[in-house]
This record gives C-alpha cells, sequence and structure tokens, in this order.
C-alpha cells in the first residue's frame, strides 16, 4: 500500500501543513461556490425549505466512503492508518446538541461560518468571534469539568465495530439511508420549498428579423 501517505513517508510534517492548507482554501471555496457562505441559505434547511445542505453533505459523506472502501480493496490505502478522533461519549454527545442549537440559531456551523467571514459579511464575523470566546472560556474553565471532557472513552471505535458487522455493510447502509434522504429531500422542497421564479417574457422578435429594442434608438441617431 503506498497510503496516507504521510505515514508512509511521501512527505514530511512541514509539507503535511502546506497540502493541509492548500485543501483548506480548496473546501472553503467549494463551501462558498455552493452558495454556503449566506446564513439564509443554512437557516432554510432548518424550515426545510431549501435542502441543499442535506443534499451536498450527503454525496460528500458517501462520495468519501466508497472510495476510501475501494481504495482499501485495492491495497491502496491503509484504513487502519486513517486518523480517527477518539470516541469519548458523553462529551461529544453533549458537543453535538450545543452545537446543534448554535447552527439554527446563529445559521453557521464552524467551517461555513470562516468562509461568509473571508467573503466579508458581518454576521459570519460575530459568529467567529463568538466561537473564539466559547474556546478561550472552555480553556479557561477546563480545569472545573476535565472529568466529564475524558468520560466514556471508547478509543478508536466506528459503526462497524458498534454494530458488529463489516464496514462494506455498513456503507450499503448509509448508502441506502442517503438514498432515502434525498428522496424525502425533494419531497420536503416540494411541498415547502421557495417556487422558482417565473423567467421574464422574452420580446417578440418581427418576422422581417429586424430588433424592435434597436430600431428607435436608430431612429433618434437620425434626428
Amino acid at each position: 500500500m503506498d497510503a496516507p501517505f504521510y505515514k508512509y513517508g511521501l512527505f514530511g510534517y512541514e509539507t503535511s501543513l502546506v497540502v493541509a492548507f492548500v485543501i483548506g482554501i480548496l473546501f472553503g471555496f467549494i463551501l462558498e461556490r455552493a452558495g454556503f457562505g449566506s446564513s439564509i441559505k443554512l437557516a432554510m434547511q432548518f424550515y426545510l425549505r431549501d435542502m441543499t445542505v442535506l443534499k451536498v453533505m450527503f454525496t460528500a459523506i458517501v462520495t468519501a466512503m466508497v472510495g476510501l472502501l475501494y481504495l482499501n480493496l485495492a491495497d491502496v490505502l491503509d484504513l487502519s492508518l486513517v486518523y480517527l478522533n477518539p470516541t469519548f461519549l458523553y462529551p461529544q454527545l453533549l458537543g453535538g446538541v450545543i452545537m446543534g442549537v448554535g447552527f439554527v440559531v446563529g445559521g453557521y456551523c464552524p467551517g461555513t461560518s470562516l468562509v461568509a467571514s473571508a467573503t466579508g459579511k458581518i454576521d459570519g464575523m460575530f459568529y467567529v468571534l463568538g466561537a473564539l470566546l466559547g474556546m478561550f472560556i472552555y480553556g479557561e474553565a477546563y480545569p472545573l469539568f476535565a472529568d466529564f471532557a475524558t468520560s466514556g472513552a471508547m478509543g478508536r471505535y466506528t459503526l462497524s465495530d458498534w454494530l458488529g458487522v463489516r464496514p462494506g455493510v455498513v456503507a450499503f447502509g448509509v448508502i441506502l439511508m442517503a438514498l432515502g434522504m434525498f428522496w424525502g429531500a425533494e419531497f420536503l422542497e416540494k411541498k415547502f420549498g421557495v417556487p422558482a421564479e417565473t423567467e421574464p417574457e422574452k420580446p417578440e422578435i418581427p418576422a422581417n428579423g429586424a430588433n424592435a429594442f434597436t430600431m428607435p434608438s436608430i431612429e433618434k441617431l437620425k434626428v
């Protein structure tokens, strides 16, 4: 196997930071081009009127998941060397709830708030400042809840470990779930979504091919 490249020594630590920086820039650019730098578009998700976020995120999850599995089957990528955040069950459950509430209230997640700030959106900048303030308070108050922050430690733990099945079975289940979510998203958008704006009628072109809008201008020039 040849990957992960960093683990196999293809490049060093400093180069890995440059690679991460470039990937981050590309990720932010794609988020912005998908419209995720707008809190309005992101918040529409929670009103069931625009499910673009769900579609894009599930597409990314399924693409990455299938790609990793096939690269592993082809002996190109060693999945056991891919870093996974260790599981701390209870603090991560609480953190998920806090992030979800913050997403609904503020209209951004951490990544999209940085994208919005980079494009000059004031609400995105305030969101980032709030996140930095929260991290500062967390760091200063960490000794008060250090025991809770490390509770429910399970190490490297995946869905296939939890369910006791092969990763391919989990991937198949996630794909089925994604297809169901796509169908549900289309249904909800048709029921609650904003109808597309009607395109203005195009001016009729006279049968002789003359342009109805340019002819009066030409007549004025003659005068």
